[in-house]
């Protein structure tokens, strides 16, 4: 294919059918990943929490404690958690 408009027609095309292998695998793999949560679920597991863990372990350690301090605060200042409050210590 020859250039029109100053683009390469059978590089584009070479590109344009990667993308579309790459969105066919994409497809595939998220049918695998529904499976293996359907499977968990069968096997008494939560898919919706199993999903916040991998969403959690992607972060970084301290992504994770700043993300978890504030949802304490939102959640304290909506009367959600009562905030624990400090034992006494027998001494």
């Amino acid at each position: 294919m020859s250039e029109v408009g100053g683009v390469a027609g059978d590089r584009l095309r070479s590109f344009i059918e990667r993308i579309e292998r790459l969105e066919e695998e994409r497809v595939t793999i998220a049918v695998d990943i529904r499976e293996v949560y359907a499977e968990a679920k069968a096997s008494g597991f939560d898919p919706k929490i199993m999903r916040q863990v991998v969403k959690l372990r992607k972060m970084e350690s301290a992504d994770r404690q700043e993300q978890e301090a504030i949802l304490e605060v939102y959640k304290e200042a909506l009367g959600m958690e009562v905030p624990a409050s400090p034992q006494p210590v027998d001494v």
